[in-house]
């Protein structure tokens, strides 16, 4: 790969199910095109598709941006949602708001953020009330 950095954006529909994941399938596919080791892709695609499906669920979508160098993938979804009021909580495996019709799809078991931290080499949130929140997912390639 050469020392340029690759952009992607795509926007992420509110409650959308059947286009969720579009994104990080998308970006699953262009890693594999530059020849990235699978199991970084297998960690950048688990941990992006848990974000986007977390702006599906709670907020309304939003947008992922991708940024691939030579040494690390990084990957920022943005939401316009109502936030996180309780950031400990919400990093706890098995701890939810979905509602009752989003885990009937099968969605909302509690462990989107928990995922995203164990996939990750580093990550960060930054969310507020009535606001949005902004997951940072970085995954190092060397």
């Amino acid at each position: 790969m050469s020392e340029e950095i690759i952009r992607l954006h795509y926007d992420i529909n509110a409650e959308d199910f059947s286009a969720a994941g579009e994104a990080s399938s998308s970006v699953k596919k262009t890693l594999t095109r530059l020849g990235i080791n699978p199991n970084v892709i297998k960690r950048v695609a688990i941990a992006m598709y848990e974000a986007e499906i977390n702006a599906v669920i709670h907020a309304d979508g939003g947008y992922a941006d991708v940024s691939i160098s030579p040494t690390e993938i990084v990957v920022v979804i943005t939401d316009h949602g109502p936030g996180i009021p309780d950031l400990d909580k919400a990093m706890t495996a098995g701890w939810s708001t979905a509602s009752q019709e989003v885990r009937e799809l099968g969605f909302g078991a509690g462990m989107g953020l928990p995922n995203m931290k164990r996939y990750t080499d580093d990550m960060h949130v930054e969310s507020e009330i009535n606001v949005g929140t902004k997951v940072t997912l970085i995954i190092k390639i060397t």
